[in-house]
């Protein structure tokens, strides 16, 4: 299938690592020139060098901190002063600590409010002007299936991720008239550096083995396996191509029927 992204720009958020990387390498395979950020800057060149060599597409890193809002707008505005525009942004954080309610003090609720929430506003906010002149634009969030089902243990991002469902559907109807959509992507337990930290770090509290902890997700999902960060970044790519256009405003989990609702 052409997606229609050759040529397009497109600015992945945490993208060192992860599903940030699996997004950026499928944009970039698809022709999109890459924009991507991450905190740690040793792993920043590194992954642009290896998306690139994989690719052969034009990638760049811009080092940011999505929890200092200067560092979040900057991720974009630099992104847009290399390229001279923006297509798709791609709003990906890695989630918050594992915590229970008592557990978490003001600061980590700060904390937690930056990761998740305010970034995606901050950097939607400095990309959306761009696209609305163009009159075209892809904003895909990455939220978690705890959107749709809370997960226990995880009330940050139980909690920060649901904000951006709310402000994503509200935006969807304002940026339409001007072809751009916006939508939100929930991912169940996928195979990446986070789910590894998180295992290891429920199996250090529960005196268990990391493997146990993942077996019990597994044993939750109907198709009793995680899932990769390819088959997410495969859904990105479609949302943010022009096969898309007529999907706005939705919240789409990728969880293998982890999710047992109806809607």
């Amino acid at each position: 299938m052409e997606l229609g992204l050759k040529g397009r720009v497109a600015f992945v958020a945490g993208g060192s690592k992860g599903l940030g990387k699996a997004i950026a390498v499928e944009l970039s395979i698809e022709g999109a020139k890459v924009a991507i950020c991450a905190r740690n800057h040793p792993e920043l060149p590194r992954a642009v060098e290896e998306i690139h060599a994989l690719t052969g597409g034009e990638v760049i890193g811009i080092p940011a901190d999505l929890t200092v809002p200067e560092q979040a707008r900057d991720f974009v505005k630099k992104g847009i002063e290399h390229f001279g525009t923006v297509d798709i942004l791609v709003n990906n954080a890695g989630g918050p600590p594992d915590k229970k309610f008592l557990d978490v003090d003001e600061e980590l609720w700060r904390y937690g409010f930056q990761l998740n929430l305010m970034s995606t506003i901050l950097m939607t906010r400095e990309a959306v002007p761009v696209m609305m002149d163009k009159r075209w634009g892809r904003i895909v969030n990455m939220t978690s299936v705890s959107v749709k089902q809370p997960i226990e243990g995880l009330i940050l991002s139980n909690t920060f991720r649901l904000g951006v469902v709310g402000f994503a559907k509200t935006i969807a109807g304002e940026l339409a008239p001007y072809n751009i959509t916006v939508n939100n992507v929930c991912p169940a337990f996928t195979m990446t550096p986070r789910v590894r930290d998180l295992s290891a770090e429920i199996a250090r509290k529960e005196g268990i083995a990391p493997e146990e902890v993942i077996a019990r997700w597994e044993s939750q999902i109907a198709m009793k396996r995680l899932g990769t960060p390819e088959e997410v970044a495969a859904l990105v790519a479609f949302l943010a191509s022009e096969r898309a256009g007529f999907i706005t405003g939705d919240t789409i989990q990728i969880d293998g029927g982890y999710y047992k609702g109806a809607m």
